[in-house]
């Protein structure tokens, strides 16, 4: 199936969810997880522009610099870094998609944005804004219904990061908590799930390269940021080993070649 067939697919799903439920029910909430780089964006926005969903990441409801830092002095350093479950603001991304799902056909809701070149939420004064109900919600985020890992799991160091900044666990351990709690409740909160599949971690490092090349208007990054962005995937990496080798439960898993092509659609607990 190509792209295009998957999002006619996803728009089969969000006509029919709507008829059954009537006019008047809130609409329905679709996510879609992936790691770093496998296309979770592209296809949020093309099922929002095709079928008038409005559409939300969890990039954009990042924790602020000085939350983090906050957190990263009270728990550990690592949680100033944002990306890793427990450096979002889900409190904030629950009241948004309450509004969204209640919002009558004159409500205006602002929708967050994260910048992160300033690595800081931006102005509430910046915010898009959703005019009326949308027909449905589209959420895209890396780490969406991913679940806890066992305590056994969490024992040994997965890479370098981890080995020289949570020799004892605390980092990870933290992490973990916070996917058994607040990340479960989000995941409970979506109508169905699809996961973009990548075919392996190590293609996630080439994806986030060619995603910076791209923000950077050059072809390939240089040796040193390509190296930077190795060290930033290793705040990645346990939670999407994991998401790769089973620790997600999503409604429809789509297997990605290492040119981000679909190679396979394989539905879950709920066809899509």
């Amino acid at each position: 199936m190509d792209a295009s067939g998957l999002i006619e697919r996803i728009g089969r799903w969000i006509d029919t969810r709507i008829d059954e439920a009537g006019p008047d029910a809130p609409p329905p909430i679709l996510g879609i997880a992936g790691s770093q780089g496998s296309g979770k964006s592209t296809l949020a926005r093309a099922v929002a522009d095709r079928f008038g969903a409005a559409t939300l990441s969890l990039d954009d409801v990042y924790l602020t610099q000085a939350e983090r830092a906050e957190m990263a002095r009270r728990v550990h350093p690592l949680f100033a870094t944002r990306g890793p479950p427990g450096t979002h603001d889900l409190e904030l991304l629950d009241a948004v998609l309450t509004r969204l799902q209640t919002a009558g056909p004159d409500a205006r809701t602002p929708l967050p944005r994260f910048d992160k070149l300033a690595d800081d939420r931006t102005p509430e004064s910046d915010f898009p804004v959703v005019q009326g109900r949308p027909r449905a919600i589209v959420l895209e985020g890396w780490c969406l219904g991913a679940t806890p890992q066992t305590p056994q799991a969490l024992t040994a160091p997965v890479n370098a990061l981890e080995r020289a900044q949570d020799p004892d666990g605390v980092w990870r351990r933290a992490v973990n908590a916070a996917l058994a709690q607040n990340y479960a409740a989000l995941r409970a909160r979506l109508d169905a799930l699809v996961f973009l599949k990548a075919p392996a971690f190590e293609a996630v490092l080439d994806w986030r390269c060619e995603q910076e090349a791209g923000l950077m208007g050059v072809a390939v990054v240089s040796p040193e940021r390509r190296a930077a962005l190795a060290r930033f995937v290793q705040h990645y990496e346990r939670l999407t080993r994991h998401m790769l080798a089973g620790g997600i439960a999503p409604d429809l898993t789509v297997d990605l070649d290492a040119g981000r092509r679909i190679v396979a659609v394989r539905p879950g607990v709920e066809d899509v």
